[in-house]
């Protein structure tokens, strides 16, 4: 099931206790927590901004933290290089809230791998309807 970011308008990091202490005092945190809680393993689909994860992303993640431990993450990623940076960064990120990631991931190129990429250029990738999604099924239930 996908999950928006924007269909929860998680303000700016607003909980005055830490996330590890699971106190959540307003209805959006409690919401998302419910949210990311019911999953057994989640594929982050994400573009690169500056070599890093997008700040909405990493906001949203950092409002739990017991809900996203002992889960399985798999990565798609879209930039210049296939946001390979942003999915290295979410891994640490993910390794701290004791999230197992799967080792592949896609990683689309924004020059190669759109139908409107001009020029197409010869070493064009498969269509990312080709490739195979990161597997997270043999690490949940």
């Amino acid at each position: 099931m996908p999950v928006a970011l924007g269909r929860f308008g998680l303000p700016h990091l607003d909980e005055p206790a830490p996330a590890a202490f699971g106190v959540y005092r307003h209805e959006h945190t409690r919401t998302w927590s419910d949210t990311i809680a019911g999953f057994d393993g989640f594929v982050f689909v994400t573009p690169e901004y500056n070599a890093s994860v997008p700040g909405p992303l990493k906001n949203a993640i950092d409002y739990l933290h017991a809900e996203w431990a002992h889960k399985a993450a798999g990565f798609v990623g879209h930039g210049a290089h296939g946001a390979t940076r942003a999915v290295e960064h979410l891994r640490g990120i993910l390794a701290e809230l004791r999230v197992a990631t799967v080792s592949s991931q896609v990683a689309l190129n924004v020059f190669t791998d759109s139908p409107s990429s001009t020029p197409p250029g010869p070493a064009r990738s498969p269509p990312a309807s080709t490739r195979s999604p990161p597997s997270t099924s043999s690490w949940t239930t």
